[in-house]
């Protein structure tokens, strides 16, 4: 990285560790301590916004110098929001639940810098339609890439695009949980360099 700002990832997520690699070739990283409960009533998209902007105050505070980047991503089902999975079992639930569906994944980010100068945030919202699913797949798929950390149990930017029909979004880094098109862009205007 050359002159500007250093830039502080307010997520220990290994996704979008990898994400914002493909950026910059330094940048720390900060686990933000934030309660992920939704408000009573609080829409997918509006949860994921509020979270991400928690994440980026709290890395701000770790670190105030810092251009800090909060994100937090949110899949629903309708007005289910489909958590994390955590066990085979669960993955395969939730798979079947998708069969033959679209889930939207509302992928917030909150760029927060230097020091609290600037808020910049966005909102990506993209659409999966997943193709009609056995049990059987799913199984197989689950113990193939071992999604149990993401929610919607699977991973686009792996063999879980074999459970889909299409991926309907303006940034394709987004369903992997940081939308790399705006956030070079928002990078650039809070004065960080990237090549």
């Amino acid at each position: 990285m050359g002159h500007g700002p250093g830039v502080l990832l307010a997520s220990q997520s290994p996704y979008r560790r990898e994400l914002l690699g493909r950026l910059l070739d330094t940048f720390e990283c900060f686990a933000p301590r934030v309660d992920e409960t939704p408000l009573n009533g609080e829409e997918p998209g509006a949860l994921a916004q509020r979270l991400a902007r928690a994440k980026a105050r709290a890395g701000a505070a770790h670190a105030p110098g810092a251009v800090v980047v909060g994100s937090d991503q949110v899949a629903a089902l309708g007005t289910q929001i489909l958590g994390k999975p955590g066990s085979t079992e669960r993955a395969v639930s939730q798979l079947l639940q998708c069969s033959g569906q679209v889930v939207v994944f509302h992928t917030a980010v909150c760029l927060l810098g230097p020091g609290n100068g600037t808020q910049l945030d966005y909102l990506d919202t993209t659409r999966v339609r997943f193709r009609t699913l056995t049990e059987a797949l799913a199984r197989r798929y689950v113990a193939a890439d071992q999604p149990l950390d993401c929610a919607g149990s699977f991973k686009a930017e792996r063999r879980g695009v074999i459970l889909l029909e299409s991926i309907d979004s303006r940034d394709p880094t987004a369903i992997q949980g940081l939308p790399l098109i705006w956030l070079a862009h928002a990078l650039q205007d809070c004065g960080v360099e990237m090549i």
